[in-house]
């Protein structure tokens, strides 16, 4: 009898938390305000996934997939800034790993995206930055019951693109200097 009720109980629990998992999304970039950008201006996106290695274990998806997604999640974050200069955002997908279904708690495989990202500008066609290799994760909703219980491969490549582009935001963000803002001041060090 004990036996049972334990596994009554873990299953509850597990749907549970996988009904609440569910109901947790990605915020979305269209909803949130706009950090100052300077002069930026999205003048298009370049996005290369043709040698994107697949970090087991994980979910199948196709390079031409990568490229779509990831190309329209960087439109979507960096589409509305009007700051009257051309960038271009280029990204380079390195590796991703698109969670299977694991046994929650126990086994909770994790989707993983690592990228290069790189900065030009437009006109005249100069690159201002970058390699920067940058990771992300789906997100801290997904840690007890994996996301591949509950998501797609395709609502896990739109979770971690999502992630992925707020990263790149936050990478270009620590250099406003590169779009006429003023420099960040650089933390001072003590003298001994």
């Amino acid at each position: 009898m004990t036996t049972t009720m334990n596994r009554r109980t873990f299953a509850g629990l597990t749907l549970a938390a996988t009904g609440g998992l569910s109901a947790c999304a990605v915020p979305d970039p269209l909803g949130e305000d706009l950090p100052p950008m300077g002069d930026f201006e999205l003048a298009f996106t370049v996005v290369v996934s043709e040698n994107a290695k697949k970090i087991p274990p994980s979910r199948s998806t196709t390079p031409e997939k990568l490229k779509e997604v990831m190309a329209a999640e960087v439109e979507r974050r960096f589409g509305r800034y009007r700051g009257g200069k051309g960038y271009v955002i280029a990204i380079n997908i390195d590796g991703y790993a698109l969670a299977p279904p694991g046994i929650p708690v126990v086994l909770t495989p994790k989707s993983i995206m690592v990228v290069s990202a790189n900065l030009w500008s437009a006109d005249p066609q100069k690159k201002l930055a970058g390699p920067e290799q940058i990771t992300t994760f789906e997100g801290a909703d997904t840690m007890l019951v994996g996301s591949g219980l509950v998501k797609d491969a395709d609502e896990q490549l739109v979770t971690l693109s999502r992630n992925m582009v707020k990263k790149v935001q936050s990478w270009l963000l620590r250099n406003p200097e590169w779009f006429g803002l003023p420099a960040q001041p650089k933390p001072s060090v003590p003298k001994e």
